[in-house]
């Protein structure tokens, strides 16, 4: 039996009730379109099975969408009294699956553990401002999840999809590409949003993968991505000089990673970082 979904006068009558009002510091926008929650459950291909961790619930349209289609939503939200009140949303819109919510009032960012069986894919509509760190924080913290299906500003979207070589390719789409295969897609207007922000939103889907084969850590992979980024208009030889010791030893590496010196960190995928990693001056190969 499907839910009950906030339509806008729900929406603001219950933000009117908690006194909520939306805020910029958290990136606070409500989804009131019911028709936008079914198509983000419908393109997260979620199996009865699945548990789910939804990232800001806020006032529930998203929760109440996921609950009737998979085994458990653990819903985590920083708000608190958005979190007080998302399990009697819950229980008037959707009695039925009121035994499968488990609200967890923090903070995305500092989490490392949740109750109940560990996790199996991430659905949410995360928080403008803090979307990229939180996406990589949940698939560093918990390997369990091997589907993600996230709506996030259309500018991050396409950062996170982008392909090497491409012009919004950057730190995002490496350090993504690290845990995950990422795709984009589709788009989601501003108007489906209360209130409505903006700029337009963008759906991205990650698929787990294994990582690269390196004998160099996750964190030094990471470490060299910063550093690759950080000057992107310069060549690698320049722009690893501090990271290598010197732009002689940045060629060195490179060279011995079969990588051209005069290339910039955007004609990099994660594999060539991966192999760049291990060839660090001073590093094991």
């Amino acid at each position: 039996m499907p839910a009950a979904l906030l339509g806008p006068a729900e929406v603001r009558e219950l933000a009117a009730r908690l006194g909520v009002r939306p805020t910029k510091t958290l990136g606070q926008n409500f989804v009131i379109d019911a028709n936008t929650v079914r198509r983000i459950v419908r393109t997260a291909d979620l199996d009865a099975g699945d548990h789910v961790v939804e990232v800001g619930p806020g006032l529930g349209s998203l929760t109440l969408g996921l609950l009737p289609e998979v085994a458990a939503v653990t819903a985590v939200e920083i708000d608190p009294v958005l979190a007080a009140e998302l399990p009697a949303t819950v229980a008037r819109h959707a009695p039925s699956y009121v035994d499968r919510l488990t609200v967890v009032t923090a903070d995305a960012l500092r989490l490392e553990t949740l109750p109940g069986p560990p996790p199996t894919a991430v659905v949410a509509n995360l928080p403008y401002n803090v979307s990229v760190p939180v996406l990589l924080h949940l698939l560093e913290h918990f390997g369990s999840v091997r589907r993600v299906l996230v709506m996030v500003q259309s500018e991050v979207a396409d950062r996170l999809a982008a392909p090497p070589g491409s012009r919004t390719y950057g730190i995002p789409s490496v350090k993504t590409a690290w845990y995950a295969e990422v795709r984009r897609v589709g788009a989601v207007g501003r108007n489906v949003f209360w209130p409505a922000p903006n700029v337009d939103s963008g759906l991205v889907a990650l698929t787990r993968r294994e990582p690269p084969t390196t004998i160099a850590s996750r964190a030094e992979v990471f470490t060299l991505v910063d550093a690759a980024f950080a000057q992107r208009r310069k060549t690698l030889r320049a722009a690893l000089a501090g990271w290598a010791g010197s732009a002689p030893d940045a060629e060195t590496a490179l060279r011995a990673a079969g990588l051209d010196p005069r290339l910039r960190g955007e004609a990099l995928g994660v594999d060539d970082f991966a192999r760049l990693a291990a060839h660090r001056p001073g590093s094991a190969t």
